[in-house]
């Protein structure tokens, strides 16, 4: 494996010269759709709650020292913030669609004329395709996360302002000097206006074995009051050959919140 801990940032500038113009603002996804209902499962006894005494002394254990000073709003439980454990988690859906484990190459696949949606389990992203020249695409996939649904609540992400972590992993899979972006809004509660954003595509030297994992991150600090959803979306390099598409693999993709130190 080899890492990226920045990368580099986009700046203005053309497919043709290796830096895609960076977009202006995340583009419009449609509404969440709900999840599937799960089957009804066997009766069992149900797991005892923690007391809230209790559910904020499990907590404040699993966040250390920074959590000490939070003050709930009123109609917020330590029990119900215990149930949803919103901080140091993963926040996306599907992270890893294809099963794939970042701790060995990435499995030697040819091109397939299968569509992406059937190799694994995508639910929760929204798929699309950029035709480019010389018969490469991008594939791009992205997913809008509501912190407040995930159990955050105004007054952390407004006056604490938390840690947001963004991190990824992608295949350098030598279809071209870049075959990877990723592009990350922190959006207002219209999910329109933009509070903070990155963009990256960073270059590999080509150089080590190939189907080595790449990882990618970056860390929101300080972006100010009235952040309410992050626009999370990546974007993976394609080649189409005579047997069908090869593909730039990723994985792991995360979002997780932390208490500032």
């Amino acid at each position: 494996m080899a890492e990226v801990a920045e990368g580099h940032t986009l700046s203005s500038g053309t497919e043709a010269d290796g830096s895609p113009p960076e977009p202006p603002s995340p583009p419009s996804l449609p509404s969440p759709l709900p999840s599937p209902a799960a089957p009804e499962p066997r009766a069992s006894p149900e797991p005892e709650q923690p007391s809230e005494a209790h559910a904020r002394q499990l907590l404040l254990k699993e966040w250390g020292p920074q959590g000490g000073s939070l003050q709930l709003p009123a109609g917020l439980s330590w029990r119900l913030i215990f149930l949803h454990r919103p901080l140091y988690r993963n926040l996306l859906r599907s992270p890893n669609p294809e099963g794939i484990n970042i701790y060995e190459p990435a499995p030697s696949t040819g091109p397939t004329q299968q569509p992406l949606e059937s190799l694994g389990n995508f639910s929760g992203w929204v798929i699309s395709t950029e035709k480019l020249q010389q018969h490469r695409s991008w594939t791009a996939k992205q997913q809008c996360v509501d912190l407040l649904a995930e159990g955050l609540w105004e007054e952390l992400l407004d006056n604490k302002q938390p840690d947001i972590t963004v991190m990824d992993w992608y295949e350098d899979s030598r279809l071209d000097s870049c075959v990877y972006e990723l592009h990350v809004w922190l959006l207002a509660a219209d999910r329109r206006a933009v509070i903070a954003q990155y963009h990256v595509a960073p270059r590999t030297p080509g150089t080590g074995p190939p189907g080595r994992w790449v990882q990618v991150s970056h860390v929101f600090r300080q972006y100010g009051p009235g952040v309410r959803f992050v626009h999370f979306m990546h974007k993976t390099k394609n080649q189409l050959e005579a047997g069908g598409l090869r593909r730039t693999r990723v994985t792991d993709s995360s979002v997780s919140v932390q208490l500032r130190e």
